[in-house]
């Protein structure tokens, strides 16, 4: 059981950052990344219209837009975050893997203190950001240590 991918979607559907986060991630090519990227960004969009159950105000309970928050299947588990100014913040993950609302909240975290707050950043354009590439992996570290737990 371990994580994955990462990869976050701007609020246009553009890909801004994607990334391996363990060895046992499938090779995945730039362009695919592309296309993975604004076509999860275009499920998402549907899924909020096409949904029979209307959350209040068609919001959830993180306040942004109703849209898909999980898929399962057969081999992978997909966990989206849509923050309130529409970033998605997507991770995958084998099959009972645990924590994935943790560590997605907390990548959150990091992209807001690391990646918000570098200078050179402009928002929905892709991260560059090495200080927030390294929280990242130090973060996967510690949950693969067991270090980051449930709050």
């Amino acid at each position: 059981m371990g994580f994955l991918h990462l990869f976050i979607v701007n609020k246009s559907g553009g890909l801004i950052l994607h990334r391996s986060l363990s060895s046992a991630a499938p090779q995945i090519g730039t362009n695919e990344w592309l296309r993975i990227g604004s076509t999860f960004h275009s499920l998402h969009a549907i899924a909020a219209e096409a949904s029979p159950v209307k959350l209040p105000n068609n919001k959830n309970s993180n306040g942004a837009q109703d849209g898909i928050e999980q898929i399962e299947g057969g081999g992978v588990i997909l966990k989206c975050l849509q923050t309130r100014t529409g970033i998605k913040f997507v991770i995958t993950a084998e099959p009972g893997t645990s924590d994935l609302d943790t560590v997605l909240r907390e990548i959150y975290v990091l992209y807001s203190d690391c990646a918000l707050k570098d200078p050179f950043y402009e928002l929905e354009m892709p991260i560059r950001c090495e200080l927030f590439t390294n929280s990242v992996d130090s973060l996967m570290k510690r949950v693969v240590a067991g270090e980051v737990m449930m709050r």
